[in-house]
């Protein structure tokens, strides 16, 4: 090998050794910043007849197409359980625990107590007082928790707002960062800041909605949610959130949008194509779908049942019930006639019979929706418009056709059996009406109202009247001015008589409720069935199980986000020991090369001197 040919191959390990240096101060200066990706110098070995010389070939970035998209889809679950898991976090602090102090059932319970004491001391002013004071903390309390879920639904809408600016602004970096990736007079050192520049933005895409990132050789990117509905390939699709401003225990998303009372959330693509993303279920990860469940159905399920509670303490107490007289009929048909005169919109009739000694349970509801389903009771109920009893029945006959169902004049309704031999009997005809008053001579009391009205389940009403009752069941103003309602069926009768505490007591332990109405509006709810008291232990189990079950998921999402993360720092991360290693063979190697340039020039000077 001459002379030239050892400078020649020296100088170029000296410039290799300090692009290698380089990009090591590179990587050390940046071990602690997020998202960056050790990089690396691409050496080339070059053979020729005089010997062997390396080059640089560009810089290499540590970099794993599978292993990034695994973390963008990590990011978008885990960012869409942690705001589901946060929120929650938020109600089960404001539901409290079972028994605790504040707690439904433990104000139920202590309500409960007062009214076994009225029972007891009917003619006591200071227990009477006691009554209305419980009976006024349950209704506060159920206020104030229907304010505080409409408060955390009002979050989500704002957050989604912030998440629609936030995304619509990161799209637009991403789309410039692409048309720079297309400059192929851009240096290495440059274009690899910028891939991890894009890197970051794209995982904070991932964090608001999920995402599918195609990676390209020439460094772009293309985005498309996992539904297939494109984000980012050439042009930029464009997010907007049009509010439905405050929001209201009535306020629910439903499926036709011009009738929706929630915030819009929609996509416009290049071309101009506009989709809803809730509506037409694009959503499947990241923050915003998580805020549009909560929003929703998470939330609006907690009110539901908050509702159902309302709705269950208000009817217990203000309900008459009145059994239907024997009737008959021709071929020795027997049976029960009701008045049905008095039902308001609404209110019910329960009718009992049995089929070769096996029971048969119907609810005939005052209302002209016309619905007919089975409810989680396994007690089916029709729905008919009692106004017209003579249609009403008819009506029934035909959803009835074994019995004998009759108006025998306007106001009434029979039903009658098979006749005598026959395989069915009718076994209970009972009518329940709402009070409206408190000393008319009945039991019932409406010690609970709708604002100021009183609860009959109307169905007919947009909306019906149980929703958002929780946000405004409050105590009927008569009683709060005169306790003495609370045991006077009339007016002047004696403070001593237990009757109408002793019916209310027997209405809460024996009254059964049902809630949701036909399986098709009950879809995703959960079902609740039994006495009030029951009713409150289900929803308080049921919103601490999915409360626990939220947490839990987010927990193990985010130790699956923390897994991949430690293996992307692995690969993609700055060791500074072996830095400080590979620092050690450059020097040494540095060192070599400029001992052979010190020796050729030694040698070069002896030749020329020679000469």
């Amino acid at each position: 090998m001459g002379l030239v040919s050892s400078l020649s191959n020296a100088v170029s390990g000296l410039r290799v050794n300090q692009d290698s240096i380089s990009i090591l101060s590179r990587n050390v200066a940046n071990s602690g910043t997020p998202g960056y990706h050790r990089q690396s110098l691409n050496i080339i070995d070059y053979n020729s007849a005089n010997g062997t010389y390396a080059r640089s070939a560009g810089v290499e970035r540590a970099f794993s197409q599978s292993l990034q998209t695994y973390y963008n889809r990590q990011v978008s679950d885990t960012a869409a359980s942690s705001v589901g898991a946060n929120y929650l976090n938020k109600l089960q602090g404001f539901l409290g625990k079972p028994g605790s102090a504040g707690s439904l059932d433990a104000m139920f319970g202590s309500f409960k107590n007062s009214l076994q004491a009225l029972a007891t001391s009917p003619d006591d002013y200071p227990t009477r007082a006691n009554v209305v004071s419980e009976a006024q903390f349950m209704a506060r309390r159920l206020n104030e928790l229907s304010g505080v879920i409409q408060e955390l639904r009002q979050e989500t809408e704002t957050r989604i707002a912030n998440n629609v600016t936030e995304a619509n602004a990161m799209l637009v970096s991403l789309n410039e960062v692409n048309n720079r990736m297309l400059d192929l007079g851009m240096t290495d050192t440059a274009r690899a800041s910028l891939l991890d520049q894009r890197d970051r933005l794209v995982a904070s895409v991932a964090e608001v909605i999920d995402i599918q990132a195609n990676y390209r050789p020439d460094g772009t990117v293309a985005l498309m949610t996992r539904s297939g509905v494109g984000l980012l390939d050439g042009g930029i699709s464009s997010f907007k959130f049009t509010t439905a401003g405050s929001l209201a225990a009535t306020s629910q998303a439903t499926i036709n949008t011009n009738e929706s009372k929630v915030g819009t959330l929609t996509l416009t693509t290049p071309s101009g194509l506009t989709i809803d993303l809730v509506q037409q279920g694009v959503l499947q990860g990241g923050e915003l779908a998580g805020l549009v469940t909560l929003r929703d159905k998470t939330l609006v399920e907690a009110q539901n049942q908050l509702d159902e509670i309302a709705a269950a303490m208000a009817t217990a107490f203000s309900t008459i019930t009145t059994s239907g007289t024997a009737a008959t009929g021709g071929a020795g048909r027997n049976g029960l006639l009701a008045d049905v005169s008095q039902l308001q919109p609404g209110n019910d009739m329960l009718l009992n019979y049995t089929v070769n000694g096996v029971e048969q349970r119907v609810r005939i509801v005052n209302s002209a929706n016309g619905q007919d389903f089975v409810d989680a009771s396994g007690q089916r109920v029709i729905s008919l418009d009692l106004r017209d009893t003579s249609a009403a029945a008819a009506l029934l006959q035909s959803k009835l056709p074994a019995l004998n169902v009759t108006s025998p004049s306007a106001g009434k309704l029979q039903v009658l059996d098979n006749g005598s031999g026959g395989s069915i009997d009718v076994t209970a005809l009972t009518t329940r009406t709402t009070a409206t008053a408190t000393q008319t001579g009945e039991l019932a009391i409406p010690l609970f109202l709708d604002g100021g009205v009183a609860f009959t389940n109307n169905l007919d009403t947009d909306p019906p009247q149980k929703l958002g009752l929780a946000s405004r069941i409050a105590i009927n103003p008569a009683i709060l001015a005169d306790n003495r309602h609370l045991v006077q069926i009339d007016v002047g009768q004696t403070l001593g008589d237990a009757k109408r505490p002793e019916y209310i007591l027997k209405q809460l332990n024996q009254m059964s409720f049902v809630s949701g109405g036909a399986p098709a509006q009950n879809g995703g709810r959960h079902q609740l069935n039994g006495t009030v008291e029951q009713l409150i232990g289900q929803v308080l189990s049921y919103q601490g199980t999915t409360i626990g079950s939220a947490i839990t998921a987010h927990a193990d999402r985010q130790l699956t986000l923390d897994t991949i993360t430690t293996q992307m720092e692995s690969e993609y991360g700055v060791n500074i020991d072996e830095e400080m290693a590979r620092l050690t063979e450059l020097q040494s190697a540095y060192a070599a090369n400029a001992r052979v340039v010190s020796v050729v020039k030694e040698l070069l000077d002896a030749l020329f001197a020679a000469t």
